[in-house]
C-alpha cells in the first residue's frame, strides 16, 4: 500500500554506527586540520583505534575548546567591568579616556543594566517608561527596547544581581558594583547558551561532529560572545534545527518560536523548510512547525502585547524609525559617493520609509531568489544550505548591521558547509572589523580611525560572506563536490526530507522523483541516482 507523499518516512536512528572509512576524521581529510595536528604527533594513524575512548569525543573536546573560547571572550571583555574609587570615595567603573574602545572591550550588557532601568529593583521591562533628553526639543518617552524574551532575560538577571548584593551586604558573598554582577551573571548564561550550539551542532553533524569544533573556537565568539544577548538566538535555532533533523516538528517549532521571540531571525528558517517540504510533498510536517511556532511566538508575546502594548510595541517602533547603521552596505555607499540617502536627512522620530521599503524589497528579492535555487538544483538542497542563504541575505540587504549579528551565521555555516580554512577565514575577517569599528567610535580627535578606514573593513567582510555564499549555491548545483554528501549521507539536517523523493519541481524543469542513492560510488551524487 503506497503512502502519500506528504507522510513522514520512518524514523531515522538518532545514532549510526560507523566504519572506519565512513567516519569523518578532519586530521586525515582537512589540510588545516592536519597541518594543526603536527605539533602533537600529526594526524591520527591508520591503525589507530578511533570512537572508543571511555571520555573524550569529538563532543567533548568541542564543549572543552567552547569553555576556553569563552573564558578568552570572558576576559577580553573584563577591562569594562573594572572599577576604581572616585574623588567621593565612591567606586564606579572605569570607563575613562575611552577604555571601552582603546581596550576594544565594550558590550551593550554593561551600559543597558542603567540604561533599560535595569539597577530599580522595583521596574519590570516594557510597564516601566522614561523620558529620554527630558526637558530637550527631542525628548521621548522611552520603555524597553527588545523584544520579550529578551527583555525579560535582562530583567530576571537584573533581579538575580540585586539578590546578590544584598547578600554581598551580609559579607556572605564576595560584592562588587552591581553593573558588574550583572554583567557577570548575564555572562555566565550567555556562555551556557553558546556551549548549547555546539552541542547541537555535534548532533545535527552526525557523522561530522568535529565540524563543531569550529562554532567552538570561532574568532566571532572570541569577540561577541558577551556583546550582546545573540547567543540565545543562536541556541534556540540551532537546537530548533536539530529537533527538526530528528522528525520532531512541534518541538522545532516550539523552539524556532521562543527563538523569534529573542531576536526575530530564527523565524526566517521556515522559510527554507517550506521550499524543500513543498519540493519533497512534505507539507503537513511542514505545516505543524509553522504553527507551533506562531503559537509559541504568541503565547509569549501577547500577555505583553494585551496589558502592556506601548511597552511592548517599542521594539517593533525603534526598528522602524532606525536609519541606515554605521556598518550597512547602505551607509557605505552614503559615505563613499556623499549620497544623502532614500529619504534624505530625517527628523528625530521619522520613519525612513523608502530605506525600509528598499531594505525589505532587497531581502524578498533574494529570498525569491534562493527559493528558485532549492526548486531548480539537480538534487534537492540540504537545509543549512538555504538556511545560511536566508540569514546571510537578511544581514546583507538589512539597514542594520550589528556586529554580534555575524554570530547567527556561525552554526548554520558549519552545518551548511564545512570547509574550515574558509570558514575560517571569513570569520576571522568578520571578528577583525571590531578593531577599527572600536577606534572610529573613539573618534579622530582622540586619536581613533575615520570613518573610511572601518567602512573599508565592513566591504572586505561582506564580500567574504557572498564568496561564502557563492561557494554554496556552486555546491548546490554540483552535490558531487558537497563534503557533507559523502556516500550514504543525503542531508544529516533534512529529518523528513533525508533521502525523502522529489515530488514538485519548477514548471518547464524535469521531473526527477527517484530517492538520491543511499551509496555512490566515490561520492559521485547525480541527480538521476545513476552513475
Amino acid at each position: 500500500m503506497s503512502s502519500s507523499p506528504d507522510e513522514a518516512s520512518p524514523t531515522v536512528p538518532e545514532t549510526v554506527s560507523l566504519t572506519a572509512d565512513e567516519r569523518v576524521l578532519p586530521t586525515r581529510n582537512e589540510p588545516l586540520a592536519t597541518a594543526a595536528s603536527r605539533p602533537v604527533g600529526g594526524p591520527i594513524g591508520e591503525h589507530a583505534t578511533v570512537g572508543r575512548h571511555w571520555f573524550w569525543s569529538p563532543l567533548r573536546v568541542g564543549l572543552l575548546l567552547a569553555v576556553l573560547a569563552l573564558t578568552v571572550s570572558w576576559f577580553g571583555k573584563a577591562a569594562c567591568i573594572q572599577q576604581f574609587t572616585n574623588d567621593n570615595g565612591d567606586a564606579e567603573l572605569d570607563w575613562r579616556s575611552g577604555r571601552p574602545y582603546v581596550a576594544m572591550c565594550y558590550s551593550d550588557i554593561v551600559p543597558l543594566y542603567g540604561a533599560e532601568r535595569l539597577n530599580d529593583p522595583s521596574t519590570f521591562p516594557y510597564a516601566t517608561q522614561w523620558i529620554e533628553n527630558e526637558g530637550e526639543p527631542n525628548e521621548q518617552v522611552r520603555y524597553m527596547e527588545y523584544p520579550v524574551l529578551t527583555g525579560l532575560f535582562q530583567w530576571v538577571n537584573a533581579k538575580l544581581t540585586h539578590a546578590w548584593a544584598d547578600v554581598a551586604a551580609t559579607g556572605w558573598l564576595p560584592g562588587a558594583l552591581p553593573v558588574v554582577i550583572y554583567f557577570n551573571i548575564t555572562a555566565l548564561f550567555l556562555a551556557l547558551a553558546w556551549l548549547t550550539t555546539v552541542w547541537a551542532v555535534a548532533r545535527s553533524a552526525r557523522h561530522r561532529p568535529w565540524d563543531a569544533v569550529l562554532v567552538a573556537i570561532s574568532p566571532l565568539v572570541l569577540v561577541h560572545a558577551f556583546t550582546n544577548f545573540d547567543t540565545l538566538a543562536t541556541m534556540l535555532a540551532a537546537t530548533g534545527l536539530l529537533a527538526w533533523s530528528r522528525r520532531r516538528p512541534a518541538l522545532a517549532g516550539l523552539l524556532l518560536g521562543l527563538g523569534a521571540a529573542v531576536k526575530m531571525y530564527p523565524l526566517f528558517l521556515l522559510g527554507p523548510l517550506l521550499i524543500l517540504c513543498l519540493r519533497a510533498g512534505k507539507l503537513r510536517t511542514w505545516t505543524v512547525t509553522a504553527v507551533t511556532t506562531g503559537v509559541a511566538w504568541a503565547v509569549v508575546n501577547l500577555p505583553i502585547a494585551l496589558f502592556m502594548r506601548e511597552g511592548w510595541e517599542e521594539f517593533f517602533r525603534l526598528n522602524t524609525e532606525r536609519g541606515m547603521d554605521p556598518d550597512s552596505l547602505y551607509n557605505v555607499v552614503s559615505y563613499f559617493t556623499g549620497w544623502a540617502g532614500f529619504d534624505g536627512e530625517l527628523i528625530r522620530g521619522e520613519a525612513p520609509t523608502v530605506l525600509n521599503a528598499v531594505s525589505g524589497g532587497l531581502f524578498l528579492a533574494c529570498c525569491a531568489g534562493i527559493a528558485y535555487i532549492g526548486l531548480s538544483a539537480p538534487v534537492r538542497p540540504r537545509v543549512a544550505q538555504l538556511c545560511f542563504l536566508v540569514v546571510a541575505a537578511f544581514l546583507l540587504t538589512n539597514k542594520v548591521w550589528s556586529p554580534q549579528y555575524s554570530l547567527w551565521l556561525v552554526p548554520l555555516a558549519v552545518l551548511a558547509i564545512p570547509r574550515w580554512r574558509l570558514l575560517l577565514g571569513w570569520m576571522l575577517i568578520d571578528a577583525l572589523v571590531w578593531a577599527p569599528r572600536m577606534f572610529y567610535y573613539l573618534g579622530v580627535d582622540n586619536r581613533g580611525l575615520p570613518e573610511g578606514w572601518f567602512l573599508g573593513t565592513v566591504v572586505v567582510r561582506d564580500l567574504a560572506v557572498i564568496a561564502v555564499c557563492a561557494v554554496i549555491i556552486r555546491e548546490i548545483y554540483r552535490p558531487a563536490a558537497d563534503l557533507v554528501r559523502t556516500p550514504g549521507v543525503d542531508d544529516p539536517l533534512g529529518g523528513v526530507l533525508d533521502k525523502a523523493r522529489d515530488v514538485r519541481k519548477l514548471p518547464g524543469l524535469p521531473s526527477r522523483t527517484k530517492r538520491i542513492p543511499r551509496h555512490a560510488r566515490d561520492g559521485q551524487l547525480e541527480p538521476s541516482g545513476k552513475r
